[in-house]
């Protein structure tokens, strides 16, 4: 792939667009690790995301890679031989409509640059409730639409109403899904190529002092229970499928195991909460990557229950696990 090729070409279509050549990964993932691409996109608005696409797909036939914040991404040591669009930079629409989708609710749009943090804040200056559980989540609109973030018994399926997007090559209208097929921790946008462009809430009125309340109730938790002090992608794995009725955690798992703490290189099962795997200083990609490899040798040989990675993996070539 002529990547100076690619670049040039992109200038030339977006002159105002940013672009960064050989950008180091671990500059934009939680878990500050991960290796250079050879070229990283920074839409600002849709003009420039459907220029981006457009040029990447029909021009060159690159598929490319979408981010927002990185908090639930490991990318290889290597860094990946591909173009990465990040939307976190940019795409920062934030509105509350004058009318509600439906009856006794609000709507408010968020484009999929814009925090959870700072949308959840948002809402509660509108008086809106239903986005308390989303302060916490240290991700983008778009990473949290395509992984159906959740905390608390909340999720971004319980208040999304639609979400727009622009396909992989930009050829058609901006599109909008009304079924996004939310499921626990999945989205439709895992199966297609499409860009998330933003988001609707429909939110509905409550009490400002009440929704503060439950905001900082999560907020102490999180402190209290999670190692937020250390880099690290939040949850690593996902919450297994209930056993017998019974629902089952992988926290609860991984310490059963006696894991907590467990070490390669940098990175650590922490002490504090066995859900998440830290990198403790110095950690590289391998280190977390053979960690994981182990707790979930462990946890399946002790009890039958194959975890399945939360945080997504970039590889090299573009590859996701390979367990």
């Amino acid at each position: 792939m002529d990547w100076n090729a690619l670049y040039d070409r992109l200038r030339a279509a977006a002159p105002s667009l940013e672009l960064r050549r050989d950008e180091s990964m671990s500059r934009h993932t939680s878990f500050q690790v991960g290796g250079p691409v050879p070229l990283m996109a920074l839409p600002k608005d849709e003009d420039e995301a459907r220029q981006v696409l457009s040029v990447a797909a029909l021009e060159f036939g690159v598929k490319p890679f979408f981010m927002g914040r990185g908090t639930n991404l490991l990318v290889s040591d290597q860094g990946a031989d591909l173009l990465v669009v990040k939307a976190y930079d940019g795409l920062g629409r934030l509105e509350l409509l004058p009318q509600g989708e439906r009856p006794g609710y609000r709507t408010v749009v968020a484009g999929s640059g814009v925090s959870l943090a700072r949308l959840a804040s948002f809402a509660l200056e509108c008086g809106l409730a239903g986005l308390e559980f989303a302060q916490g989540i240290p991700g983008s609109v778009g990473g949290g639409v395509y992984m159906n973030a959740g905390a608390y018994g909340g999720e971004m399926g319980q208040v999304v109403s639609s979400v727009s997007s622009v396909s992989t090559p930009a050829e058609e209208d901006v599109r909008e899904w009304r079924d996004p097929g939310f499921s626990y921790r999945h989205s439709r946008f895992q199966e297609q190529d499409d860009f998330i462009l933003w988001a609707c809430f429909s939110l509905k009125p409550g009490d400002p002092a009440e929704i503060k309340a439950k905001m900082d109730d999560f907020s102490r938790r999180r402190r209290e229970k999670q190692p937020l002090e250390y880099p690290s992608a939040g949850s690593t794995f996902k919450r297994p499928a209930p056993v017998d009725g019974q629902p089952v955690y992988a926290a609860a798992l991984i310490d059963g195991c006696g894991l907590k703490g467990l070490t390669v290189g940098g990175a650590q099962v922490s002490e504090k909460h066995t859900g998440f795997v830290i990198n403790r200083g110095g950690a590289t990609c391998d280190d977390i990557v053979q960690l994981m490899a182990q707790v979930r040798e462990r946890v399946f040989r002790e009890t039958g229950i194959t975890l399945e990675p939360e945080v997504r993996y970039l590889g090299k070539e573009g590859e996701t696990w390979n367990f």
